[in-house]
């Protein structure tokens, strides 16, 4: 096993050694977005679900940072991998597919709930929010940044240029992101777009994270749950059988 931590510790010191690119910068966005959002538009949305408007988008907003931190932490790792061609120092090392997979898994796990603790503990000195279920909290971000780190595995494999990264994260992702909840809740929709609402996933990533921190959800937090988990066996699968192939690993 010490060469599987060795991996994970190269993973986790990627991008613990660049914390104004990898770590600040996410932090600070959503405390943008809490003073322009929350307090501009929180004098005329006074409340959501009985609270106050700053406090309903938080848990979206720190989610958000979740989702894109694991999504970006796997993906330039393979990339940047592939194309230096170092990941052919992996493929003849002992490792496994599962512990090489898992270890980059780890690392954008870990990457995203620094991200989602550090933002959760900096938006306290702003903002007094409840946190009624933390089991919950753990949960839902650990398995959130768990699903985007093995998709960024993907895209990794997938990706030819920087700019194919950027694709997903632009033209996916944050839609999805920004139309998941995050800034307004469900019951302010008219019909047609609130039932397409629930066929976007990152909508119960945001909504089983609100339940965790204001113990309020717009469906059953084990819905969300179980939806997030099948998604990550899947993303997971995929990855490893990906690997196990050699799909654009091997030149």
């Amino acid at each position: 096993m010490q060469d599987f931590f060795t991996l994970v510790r190269r993973e986790l010191r990627r991008f613990l050694s660049l914390p104004n690119q990898t770590i600040f910068p996410p932090v600070l966005m959503t405390i943008l977005y809490i003073l322009i959002f929350g307090y501009s538009l929180g004098d005329d949305i006074r409340e959501i679900a009985g609270y106050p408007y700053v406090v309903y988008i938080l848990p979206g907003l720190i989610m958000m940072g979740v989702i894109n931190s694991g999504y970006a932490n796997s993906t330039t790792s393979l990339f940047i991998a592939r194309h230096e061609d170092f990941i052919q120092d992996l493929l003849v090392s002992p490792l496994s597919y599962l512990k090489i997979v898992s270890a980059y898994i780890i690392g954008a796990t870990t990457r995203g709930l620094i991200i989602g603790f550090l933002t959760l503990g900096v938006s306290l000195f702003f903002i007094d929010i409840p946190v009624n279920h933390p089991l919950a909290m753990l949960f839902f971000m650990t398995l959130t940044a768990a699903t985007f780190g093995s998709f960024g595995l993907i895209v990794g494999l997938w990706a030819e240029r920087w700019d194919n990264i950027a694709v997903f994260l632009n033209y996916l992702i944050t839609p999805l992101v920004f139309l998941g909840g995050v800034f307004y809740s469900l019951d302010n929709l008219p019909s047609p777009w609130r039932d397409l609402s629930k066929f976007n996933p990152l909508f119960y990533m945001v909504d089983g994270y609100r339940y965790s921190l204001l113990d309020y959800s717009e469906v059953n937090p084990w819905l969300s749950f179980g939806i997030i988990f099948c998604l990550f066996i899947l993303s997971t699968g995929l990855a490893l059988q990906l690997f196990k192939i050699g799909w654009k690993l091997r030149r």
